[in-house]
């Protein structure tokens, strides 16, 4: 199988590694000779690396990169059986790129967008032929992370979908299915740990280094939301709350936060920039002096319940929107942003007493829209019934 590749930074990159592990012939394209450099010399590190850790011999190595040519011109992805596209999130661009390439490419050939947010329709509607344009939203680091979020098109052709459920299996990834919605799956549901989490911290109820703490420690969380936003950066993270609240139609669940808002236009970036939430020496973080860090039980577990609830709130509607089966929802989020556990299984383990409880009691205190519990919720507990997967 050929595959095109739009696209040599770090997310094209990453899945051309993934094709050319999985035996396709890959052709990695970009306009600018310096980033297909720059992405041939990386993807040598990371082979070296494998090799020293016993992962792969030399043999492997020479095969993987043999499986990728570096091109220079968008019609030298005429042959390809699958394009992806990897590009910067701007759908007027993406749109005239595809136009392209549809016109050097086979009627059969299909076209993909790894867009995290962007309309799969919108994309497909500036095509001749847009029942062979779908979605496949990789995660970063695409190598390393098994999640990809495969999202057709109200125009995509069965065909499409499932030859496309079919490779993204063959190169060894979990794949699931998402309606063509705003953020899919993974961005619209974890939009609570880092809004919720920025909401506490806002009022002043308990600090950034202490909400990560209660989240690690109780929740069993790999990072902390103010962790983890420092890790994706504060001006990335920002644009995809504010991308997806402007998509919902202004829903205040999605609401993006002015602290976020003021670090990302102070340039405090997090990681990448040395300051963000946290401080970072040597790549780690350090919290801020005058910052506490602890936490007692009883405030530690009142913010780990009400950061999941508004988890469990989101996912249970992503649900009853058909927006995904809750088995692919559970994994969306184990497997897309590494939870400890599905969010669904989560919620039949609390009990959905409890959640409907949880968010009464949020719209109880606050009477914000942004509390309204999911009719889903409230349906299950009135016939007593839990997720089924």
């Amino acid at each position: 199988m050929k595959v095109g590749i739009i696209g040599a930074g770090t997310m094209g990159s990453g899945i051309a590694q993934v094709a050319a592990t999985a035996g396709c012939k890959v052709m990695l394209y970009d306009t600018q000779q310096t980033a297909l450099d720059k992405s041939k010399a990386k993807l040598e590190k990371v082979l070296a690396r494998l090799i020293e850790k016993g992962r792969i011999d030399e043999t492997e190595k020479s095969r993987i990169q043999g499986n990728i040519s570096y091109v220079g011109a968008l019609k030298d992805l005429a042959t390809a059986n699958l394009t992806i596209e990897a590009i910067v999130e701007n759908l007027e661009i993406k749109r005239k790129v595809f136009q392209e390439l549809e016109s050097y490419q086979a009627k059969d050939a299909i076209i993909a967008s790894n867009t995290s947010s962007l309309s799969i329709a919108s994309i497909a509607a500036s095509l001749e032929n847009p029942e062979r344009v779908i979605g496949i939203h990789f995660f970063n680091p695409a190598p390393l992370m098994p999640l990809v979020e495969i999202i057709p098109a109200i125009q995509t052709s069965k065909e499409v979908q499932e030859k496309m459920v079919k490779i993204i299996a063959d190169w060894k990834k979990v794949g699931v299915l998402a309606k063509d919605t705003p953020g899919f799956i993974v961005n619209r549901v974890a939009r609570p740990f880092y809004g919720e989490a920025l909401r506490i911290y806002e009022e002043g109820k308990a600090s950034f280094a202490e909400i990560d703490r209660a989240m690690k420690e109780l929740g069993g969380f790999r990072m902390g939301p103010f962790e983890l936003m420092d890790f994706i950066g504060n001006d990335v993270n920002y644009t995809v709350t504010e991308t997806v609240f402007k998509e919902f139609y202004y829903d205040p669940r999605y609401k993006p936060s002015f602290t976020q808002k003021r670090l990302s236009e102070a340039g405090y970036l997090g990681r990448k920039t040395g300051k963000g939430f946290y401080n970072y020496k040597d790549g780690k973080p350090v919290t801020p002096s005058g910052v506490e860090g602890s936490f007692n039980d009883d405030n530690g577990e009142k913010i780990l319940d009400r950061i999941l609830v508004m988890l469990i709130n989101e996912a249970a509607d992503a649900l009853f929107l058909n927006i995904a089966t809750a088995k692919d929802i559970d994994l969306a989020m184990t497997k897309g942003v590494n939870y400890p556990k599905g969010l669904l299984t989560w919620a039949n383990e609390k009990g959905i007493d409890w959640c409907v409880n949880q968010m009464d009691a949020l719209y109880e205190e606050y009477h914000e829209d942004r509390y309204r519990c999911s009719p889903l919720l409230r349906k299950m507990e009135k016939e007593n019934t839990n997720f089924n997967f």
